[in-house]
């Protein structure tokens, strides 16, 4: 590459470098505490919602035959972000239990926002890394899941979502008219052991038991269970709290997230336990420039469902013809999930018109709803 080709790329990437901004708002809040520990929230939804109404839709292509070095300074955010995290979430926790300025109240806002940073950005930093085949990027990417002790997402989201989105066995497709905090709750509970499950049938079409060094629970473990001695090591009781409360507020995000990408969104049962292809129907999309750049793209969620180890900046954004698109981008349209009678008010109509534009011959959508394989009519 050039060193006009390098700048070029620097400058284009330099947006999406737009969660280092989290960093010193974290430090400020620690420092001065009082109204400044709601600045990372205030950050991550507010001002990037703000900044999506004033900039508006971006629906440029990248070429995706852009060859890997062109696109150095749109990995290296992605790859320097663990040990950026990782100083920020355990330096909040030293000095919390070191200092006593700040009050109860400041230290649970402070570390909601800590939650924040590992939340919206070392989950989807996460999430990109985990789908990349380079061994350095996949094991940041098992770091970064660690240190909000949801490890089994890696196995979750690679053998089970991507195979079954839009159907009954995948737990994290949303089903029609159901609240986000009923859905957190199934989440939970079933996730975890439908990983545990899919590892477990790997192992077994290997000739191996579940007890095998390969199973990746057992790294899983290991690496969430250091994760937390370090808390406590650096912070006793308080800092081990805390760290759990950040972890916890980080995973409420991404699974907000997961509810709004596939809201009410299914693939025709075709019989025999059969489901048409993934296509980009079956993702919400949302073309918002800020959000996309916080979020590296994420929200051109159907063209990763496409090509799931296609880097973020190539991603590739579709018209409504294609795609179902959100009206908000995620920041917003997670806000208004929170609120059950609101996002139905908002969504239910628009997957009702999604029905009718791709499944005009479906009349009975109660199955779907409930999650069990569907009739279409027609069918014997």
């Amino acid at each position: 590459m050039t060193p006009a080709n390098d700048v070029a790329s620097l400058r284009s990437a330099l947006p999406f470098w737009l969660s280092l901004g989290m960093v010193p708002l974290a430090a400020i809040g620690a420092i001065f505490g009082g109204w400044t520990v709601v600045l990372l929230p205030v950050y991550g939804w507010m001002l990037v919602t703000l900044l999506d109404a004033l900039l508006g839709l971006n629906e440029e292509n990248p070429d995706t035959d852009t060859p890997e070095e062109g696109l150095f300074w749109y990995r290296l955010i992605t790859m320097i972000w663990f040990p950026i995290q990782a100083v920020t979430i355990y330096a909040m926790i030293w000095w919390v239990t070191h200092t006593g300025h700040l009050g109860a109240l400041e230290i649970i806002v402070l570390f909601f926002g800590v939650g924040v940073i590992s939340g919206t950005v070392g989950i989807v930093y996460a999430h990109e890394l985990l789908h990349q085949r380079n061994r350095v990027e996949r094991w940041l990417g098992d770091l970064l899941l660690a240190s909000v002790l949801y490890s089994h997402f890696r196995t979750e989201h690679l053998l089970v979502h991507h195979r079954h989105v839009g159907t009954p066995r995948d737990a994290v497709t949303a089903r029609y008219n159901e609240g986000f905090h009923r859905y957190f709750a199934r989440v939970l509970r079933d996730c975890p052991p439908s990983a545990w499950r899919a590892e477990v049938a790997m192992l077994k079409r290997a000739g191996r038991g579940w007890w095998h060094r390969s199973n990746p629970f057992w790294r899983y473990a290991a690496l969430q269970l250091a994760t937390l001695a370090l808390a406590f090591a650096i912070g006793g009781w308080l800092g081990l709290v805390l760290f759990l409360w950040q972890a916890l507020v980080a995973v409420w995000q991404l699974e907000l997230t997961n509810y709004i990408e596939h809201y009410g969104l299914t693939r025709r049962y075709l019989g025999e336990g059969r489901y048409e292809h993934v296509l980009p129907r079956h993702s919400w999309n949302a073309a918002h420039t800020a959000s996309n750049w916080l979020l590296i793209n994420l929200q051109r969620h159907s063209d990763h469902h496409y090509k799931p180890d296609r880097r973020f900046p190539l991603l590739q954004t579709y018209d409504e013809e294609e795609a179902p698109q959100l009206p908000f981008g995620y920041p917003a349209m997670t806000t208004l999930a929170m609120i059950p009678p609101l996002w139905r008010r908002r969504m239910n109509p628009r997957v009702r018109a999604w029905r009718r534009k791709y499944y005009p011959d479906v009349e009975d959508w109660k199955p779907y709803n409930k999650g069990t394989n569907p009739m279409p009519r027609g069918a014997a």
